[in-house]
């Protein structure tokens, strides 16, 4: 399984895949071949048909998590090991649409109030005022915070892109009392340096756990995380009359397509044409019955 893995990671790093992506994958290639106790390079599809039924329908992943899976164990036939396979051979389940969850800028503003620390509070401002991704947040440096053009810097963002976002004046004023309170020397936002542990740069997991005690001590009710932020910032956006191609640019989507959600969660969108219920002449509520039993016909 080492060699194999190797040959995987190898595959993935000509490939320029992200780190997370990387990791995610091996971890997934481990797993189908523990489930089956033999190396996967000797397992096919019908393996692979029995593994997914098996984490649908007995470990209860949802459809997400599993086509991530499917889609290591077919990079690991297709890409490392050169195996042809017929188009549908892997078939991935069908993924739900649900729209993100929104919050309100009362609610903003209520979980920026809520937070415990300066260094929390400037995490939940610098999300909101860029819709960064929590992982370029962590990994944003000092010098990336252009005080003379306001913008900051994300480099290699999702699908190693580089981009350039706005600076907020107040999130410019926040994150000058951070400075002088922490003193950062390379990344913005640095680590607790733990026994083997690199140090380098705020987890992920450390924002996402800033946002859900702010949230709940806020008290909002919605499932709120770093990516609420996110969503909340590009609707925020659209509903103050900023155009999609603008918001695609600053969000860093690869695709119009995946920007256009927005259209349905803002208020400004959803209330631009009047609701047809409106322009009926109905009775007056006076005449409606309250009685509990339905009239006889």
């Amino acid at each position: 399984m080492t060699h194999l893995r190797q040959m995987m990671l190898e595959e993935l790093q000509r490939r320029n895949y992200a780190q997370s992506t990387a990791e995610a994958y091996v971890h997934a290639l481990k797993e189908f071949a523990a489930y089956y106790h033999r190396p996967p390079d000797r397992l096919g599809p019908n393996q692979i048909s029995q593994f997914q039924l098996y984490l649908l329908r007995d470990r209860r992943l949802s459809p997400k998590t599993v086509k991530q899976r499917i889609a290591a164990i077919r990079f690991f036939f297709v890409r490392t090991l050169k195996r042809h396979y017929p188009p549908g051979e892997f078939r991935y389940p069908k993924t739900p649409q649900r729209l993100p969850i929104i919050l309100s800028q009362e609610e903003v503003r209520s979980m920026i109030d809520a937070a415990t620390s300066l260094l929390h509070r400037t995490l939940l401002m610098t999300l909101y005022s860029t819709g960064m991704r929590r992982g370029e947040l962590t990994r944003l440096k000092v010098g990336d915070i252009d005080s003379h053009r306001m913008v900051i810097h994300i480099r290699q963002g999702k699908g190693g892109k580089d981009r350039d976002v706005p600076l907020s004046p107040k999130l410019l004023e926040t994150l000058r009392e951070y400075w002088r309170w922490k003193k950062p020397r390379e990344y913005l936002f640095p680590g607790e340096v733990k026994r083997g542990a690199k140090g380098e740069h705020l987890t992920s997991k450390a924002v996402y756990h800033a946002c859900k005690g702010a949230a709940r001590r806020a008290g909002i009710q919605k499932n709120v995380g770093p990516h609420t932020l996110r969503h909340s910032f590009a609707t925020h956006l659209l509903e103050s009359g900023a155009d999609l191609r603008t918001i695609q640019l600053l969000l860093g989507h690869a695709s119009l397509n995946h920007t256009t959600v927005y259209l349905h969660l803002s208020q400004r969108h959803l209330h631009a044409c009047p609701n047809p219920l409106d322009e009926l002449a109905v009775s007056d509520l006076s005449n409606a019955s309250r009685s509990r039993k339905n009239r006889k016909q």
